[in-house]
């Protein structure tokens, strides 16, 4: 099955909804309802809550079909004759190196890290494309006893995206205490001013704050750029498949369905698998920057 044809399935997918509408005119819509994350139970060990909420649900999928198609690759599924399911694996594995593994991290790093960018990669464009998959996981809202069909994505919470980028950032500072010591490494954060006597000394203690906030937006960035691009693109989707109970007109169906089905389109074909690429590729350039500071 080819990408436009999943596309197309699950652009109909949205349709599955529409059921809904007549009931929930009466109702408070409100789309940003569908991503504040409800548990569906609570699981307290002291100030530590494990409950399972859809968005645990959507991170389990994510790396069960991440480490099922690396297990799948490592226990001889690949044939002389690729199929389609290869055809895209290998594809996947060739963009990652090439244009993600060589293009971001240094030859010393190569070897240690390419399986770990290349790994955030495919789990976060996992997570990005089942994001897509109208999936009856939202227990909190039933139509005749049935959960209703929705689209969430597991990157549109703020902590997912979050505890990635720390990940990164962790690695990043590490590797480069590690090859380059902690003195050398942190003096590389000095920028060097070309000015010497109490004229450098008050530049440098000017950029020095700054080179540490640059530090500090790093974390920032990439995580609210993750963040914000899938929260924004499934909002927009959500309410135009939501103007018929906001507006409190059926016929409205007719207007936001096909808006919605485009931005769906957009969002799948393009958004989900470049923000995956942006995050990998920038968690690859911290890392190969930490390491050789001066290049």
């Amino acid at each position: 099955m080819t990408r436009l044809r999943v596309a197309l399935l699950g652009a109909l997918g949205l349709l599955l909804a529409l059921p809904a509408v007549a009931e929930a005119k009466e109702s408070k819509f409100k789309p940003i309802d569908e991503f504040i994350v409800k548990p569906w139970f609570h699981l307290s060990i002291g100030p530590i809550d494990l409950g399972i909420s859809k968005a645990v649900v959507y991170l389990w999928l994510a790396a069960v079909i991440s480490i099922l198609l690396v297990l799948w690759i490592v226990r001889g599924g690949l044939r002389e004759r690729p199929g389609h399911l290869q055809t895209v694996v290998e594809t996947i594995y060739g963009f990652a190196e090439s244009n993600i593994g060589q293009a971001t991290l240094p030859h010393s790093a190569y070897k240690r890290w390419f399986p770990y960018v290349a790994s955030l990669f495919v789990f976060i464009w996992t997570m990005n494309m089942i994001s897509f998959i109208p999936l009856p996981v939202n227990f909190s809202e039933k139509w005749h006893g049935i959960p209703q069909f929705t689209i969430y994505a597991a990157t549109s919470n703020l902590s997912v995206t979050l505890a990635l980028t720390l990940v990164t950032i962790t690695i990043s500072h590490v590797e480069g205490i590690r090859a380059n010591g902690a003195r050398a490494y942190f003096a590389s954060w000095v920028p060097e001013t070309g000015m010497s006597g109490i004229g450098g000394a008050a530049l440098k203690g000017f950029l020095i704050p700054l080179e540490i906030l640059s530090q500090l937006l790093r974390v920032i960035s990439l995580s609210v750029r993750l963040f914000a691009n899938m929260l924004a693109g499934h909002l927009l989707i959500i309410m135009c498949l939501g103007f018929a109970i906001l507006l409190g007109h059926l016929y409205i169906v007719a207007i936001g369905v096909p808006v919605a089905v485009a931005f769906y389109l957009f969002e799948f074909g393009l958004v989900a698998s470049l923000q995956a690429y942006i995050f990998a590729m920038l968690s690859g350039i911290y890392i190969g920057g930490a390491m050789e500071p001066h290049h």
